[in-house]
């Protein structure tokens, strides 16, 4: 194997550690967090499956962000709609038989590259253009859009201007699913792509990126609202009245 493909296996499969490890750490913090009260934002639910919709409602259609600000909502369901999209393609990377539904998406994950950068450039003006987030924006924030931005704009490079061997891609990826690492294409717009990649990949736990797994456990969208009918009290709490 030439030193490219050696250097690009070693970084996925670090990468694919801390990303696993660091994500699947976070999620068990955000479980073990006590939530000493009841503070559901009202309007709220006061059924379990009431819940349920309104957490559904809020992952695939940012309901509160739509009543909040209907620029910011079009742009950030644009982009996260694409990277859906996107990402849903990619599949096809990483099986021998792929699966119909992923052949049927590949022309519109193709083509959703352009709604994501759209979208990411619409979030980057807000922090840019708008005095009050420009205040609270940190170095990290624009980095992160930069980092987004650049890769789908490699991929795009790719799809549109310099293609690639795509299955030499596939039998890498395959082969260190199997842990028989292939050879790696060397063309330049796919070793951008994926370096990139891995950063997304290793700076993700640490990132504000893990408001996507954070949401599920916002205690202010999945509590039922019956504080009245029933006392909220904390695992913690519970163990101190004995």
């Amino acid at each position: 194997m030439s030193f490219v493909s050696i250097a690009y296996t070693a970084l996925f499969y670090a990468a694919a550690i801390v990303f696993l490890v660091g994500v699947g750490a976070r999620i068990y913090r955000y479980a073990k967090t006590p939530a000493p009260l009841k503070i559901p934002t009202t309007p709220a639910p006061t059924t379990t499956g009431g819940v349920v919709l309104r957490m559904f409602r809020e992952v695939v259609f940012f309901q509160s962000l739509f009543r909040s600000n209907k620029w910011i909502w079009l742009f950030g369901w644009i982009f996260h709609f694409s990277l859906l999209l996107v990402l849903l393609r990619h599949i096809r990377y990483f099986q021998d038989q792929v699966w119909l539904w992923v052949t049927l998406i590949q022309p519109f994950g193709k083509y959703a590259a352009f709604g994501m950068i759209i979208g990411l450039l619409g979030l980057w003006a807000r922090r840019i253009l708008v005095d009050r987030v420009r205040y609270i924006s940190a170095p990290s924030d624009h980095l992160m859009l930069a980092l987004l931005v650049g890769i789908g704009l490699s991929g795009m490079m790719m799809t549109f201007v310099s293609h690639t061997d795509i299955v030499s891609v596939k039998a890498f990826f395959l082969g260190m699913m199997r842990f028989s690492p292939q050879e790696l294409p060397t063309d330049p717009a796919l070793l951008i792509h994926l370096f990139l990649v891995a950063m997304l990949l290793i700076v993700f736990p640490i990132s504000k990126l893990l408001h996507a797994p954070g949401v599920f456990f916002s205690p202010t969208r999945n509590q039922v609202d019956n504080p009245r009918e029933k006392r909220h009290l904390a695992p913690w709490a519970a163990e101190l009245e004995k």
